[in-house]
């Protein structure tokens, strides 16, 4: 366990370093260790520079220039049968050095092997879309935009995919609040009733654990039913309220202390 820091002012900054756990790295072995791995680096490097490489949970990690992409992929799609490209997305390490790491999860079936293309691009720079290699990239490579921001360089259709076109901000980059930003907090108000009805509706609530009981205009009365708008109170009868302890179980039935017995036997 992590020794305790103060957390003054910690919604002031950016980065908040002690909220990013950074787990310990996998043991990494030498390429050599593996033939299949050691033959497809050695096809690899013939063609292009590789800045590193290693074995990592019974993978290849390959580290590459940013512009080789499309040629390093085409070669290990069409030499080294590595036909499936099954993920690729970014990693936001703009905190630390204002860079992006970019990978590509490729899968070899009459291998059975799994090669991790890398490669690291400066903050605001794009990549070289690897769509016409590979055609579930277009759908990646337009979420990575979506999320991260970043463009795909020869893309046919660069637009968001997750997110509304209009919507401002990344939410996949760690300096995107974690409940969203004022922007995403009245962008349905906005977009269907106007900014003049701000004052009316309120804020969308972002956070996905808060309950308010006394609010039937969001929340549904669960376990029984109550007409919507009903003003909740505490003098209600005792099967139409529930409540939250702070720190316990939602739900909890609050008991009346008339009806409660207090045990003093602990044979009962």
């Amino acid at each position: 366990m992590r020794a305790y820091k103060p957390k003054d002012d910690v919604q002031a900054k950016a980065y908040y370093t002690d909220r990013f756990y950074v787990a310990p790295q996998v043991p990494k072995s030498a390429v050599e260790t593996d033939e299949v791995f050691a033959s497809d680096l050695e096809a690899i490097k013939a063609k292009f520079e590789v800045k590193d490489a290693y074995i990592q949970v019974e993978q290849m990690v390959v580290y590459i220039n940013a512009n080789d992409i499309y040629g390093v992929l085409e070669l290990m799609r069409d030499e080294l049968a590595y036909t499936q490209l099954s993920e690729m997305s970014a990693i936001d390490w703009l905190a630390k050095d204002n860079t992006f790491e970019i990978f590509y999860q490729m899968l070899s079936m009459t291998k059975r092997k799994r090669v991790r293309v890398k490669y690291f691009i400066e903050n605001g720079q794009a990549v070289d879309s690897v769509e016409k290699l590979f055609r579930c990239a277009d759908w990646s490579e337009r979420e990575m935009f979506d999320m991260f921001g970043i463009e795909a360089n020869n893309h046919p259709f660069m637009k968001r995919i997750l997110m509304p076109y209009d919507w401002q901000g990344h939410p996949l980059l760690k300096t995107y609040p974690l409940e969203g930003d004022e922007f995403a907090a009245w962008y349905e108000v906005d977009k269907i009733y106007g900014k003049e009805a701000r004052d009316v509706i309120g804020p969308e609530l972002r956070d996905p654990a808060r309950v308010d009981r006394y609010d039937s205009e969001r929340f549904a009365r669960l376990g029984f039913e109550v007409p919507k708008g009903t003003k909740i109170t505490d003098d209600m009868p005792r099967t139409e309220q529930s409540y939250q302890e702070d720190g316990g179980v939602f739900l909890v039935t609050k008991l009346d202390k008339k009806s409660s017995v207090v045990i003093d036997d602990p044979q009962r």
